[in-house]
């Protein structure tokens, strides 16, 4: 059995996940968190957890052929520890609790005057807090892109059990960093802009550049936690963070790491970035209602949602690794591949071909065939020509497995670029050492 989560990017990955029910069957977990049953919410399909049963009927057919998967517990990449930074909270659980009850992080801007912006609501943050993770003085220097990442980052290795106790034991050459973000530090960048032309260019201060370039989250993280490793960014809009994990995998498989600390931040929640996107004609303008604004394949869909945040920033270990040190297994990731359909700047091709080959090339590198995906959780960011072109491209690759249910999460958490993740295709399988 395994689930799917789609994009209308060209980044796809694959996992699989196992937790044992009371009945000893494997059970498919969304985020490596509890087992789960699909329910209807509103206009879109959301996943509800089942306390009791902790199991999912398979739809697909049991016969299906699997194509080989990788079998060398070096080269196996496993997901051992997860943190974020969200609309919902600084909490992996809360995150997912609130999700699944079909709340929305979506709510009117306050954190500037937006009542002359023709779009006045987004996924802003609200009430964050960097209390025990970042110092006083870097608190307040900091773009918030970065303050996220450290927060999340953090709280990826606590979750890992990957303390500073522990990190002391290990070979920190061989644990990496690799965050991006499809902005960087804009209010940095803004204010640095702000300074030159108001004030002269003797008054921008020495950290305008360092926080304004994409790949201080990684550089930051790596500083705090002393990991020398790989260490870059990636920004590929949207599709940022499964760009990380792909790349941070492969390091993995290489030999290059045994840990890699992945994954995407953004902050883009001001005036600049709000009239950036306005600019582009990109952004939902339902201010009536901003709860209901992000509304994937709906008929009245008329843009996405600008949101904010970090994470999920992933802790990815070599099997060996993990296993050696009885690190808590989450997930497995298979496989997933990268694609351009070379068409537009902005839209993607309407027949979908960009993403249904990245779907297609990625289920072969992670050795899961078609017939054994039932889930489908969806870029859908709500904007006319995306949402069409990834049904298009789901039809074409799942055109034999009936059933096969879909939905958006952006419907209620906006899109968060960078940090969106979703932005590619996740696929969840029972994890089996």
């Amino acid at each position: 059995m395994a689930v799917i989560g789609g994009s209308c990017c060209s980044s796809v990955l694959a996992l699989r996940v196992r937790e044992s029910g009371e009945n000893g069957s494997s059970v498919f977990q969304l985020n490596g968190l509890r087992g789960v049953e699909s329910r209807r919410v509103g206009d879109s399909w959301m996943v509800r957890s089942n306390a009791k049963s902790k199991q999912i009927r398979a739809v697909a057919a049991s016969t299906a052929a699997t194509p080989k998967r990788e079998k060398d517990p070096k080269k196996r990449v496993v997901i051992t520890g997860m943190g974020l930074v969200s609309v919902f909270g600084n909490d992996i659980d809360t995150f997912y609790d609130r999700l699944l009850d079909g709340e929305s992080g979506i709510s009117l801007i306050d954190r500037f005057d937006a009542s002359s912006f023709s779009v006045r609501f987004g996924g802003q943050i609200r009430n964050f807090t960097s209390k025990g993770y970042i110092d006083g003085k870097n608190d307040r220097r900091l773009d918030d892109c970065w303050r996220y990442c450290l927060v999340a980052g953090r709280r990826a290795l606590e979750d890992a059990n990957l303390g500073p106790e522990v990190l002391d034991n290990m070979d920190r050459t061989k644990i990496g960093v690799l965050v991006g973000s499809g902005m960087g530090g804009l209010t940095a960048f803004t204010s640095g802009v702000e300074s030159l032309l108001l004030k002269g260019y003797k008054k921008i201060t020495p950290f305008f550049i360092p926080y304004s370039i994409t790949n201080m989250g990684s550089a930051l993280l790596a500083i705090d936690t002393g990991l020398m490793g790989p260490n870059y960014s990636i920004s590929t809009a949207c599709a940022t963070a499964n760009y990380c994990f792909y790349s941070a995998a492969n390091h993995i498989r290489r030999g290059e790491a045994d840990i890699m600390v992945a994954g995407g931040t953004e902050a883009a929640i001001i005036a600049t970035g709000v009239g950036g996107f306005i600019a582009c004609r990109a952004l939902s303008q339902k201010n009536d209602e901003p709860q209901k604004a992000s509304r994937p394949w709906d008929k009245n869909r008329d843009g996405f949602v600008m949101g904010e945040g970090s994470g999920v920033l992933k802790i990815m270990e070599s099997l060996e690794h993990a296993m050696k040190r009885g690190a808590n297994i989450i997930a497995e990731y298979l496989g997933g591949a990268i694609t351009c359909d070379a068409h537009h700047m902005t839209d993607p091709r309407s027949d979908g071909l960009g993403v249904s080959s990245c779907i297609t090339k990625s289920l072969e590198d992670a050795g899961v065939s078609p017939e054994e995906v039932n889930y489908v959780n969806a870029h859908a960011t709500s904007t006319l020509a995306g949402d069409l072109a990834e049904v298009n491209a789901v039809k074409k690759v799942f055109k034999d497995t009936s059933e096969i249910k879909m939905n958006g999460t952006k419907a209620t958490i906006s899109n968060s670029f960078g940090f969106g993740g979703h932005n590619s295709v996740v696929v969840f399988a029972p994890f089996l050492p």
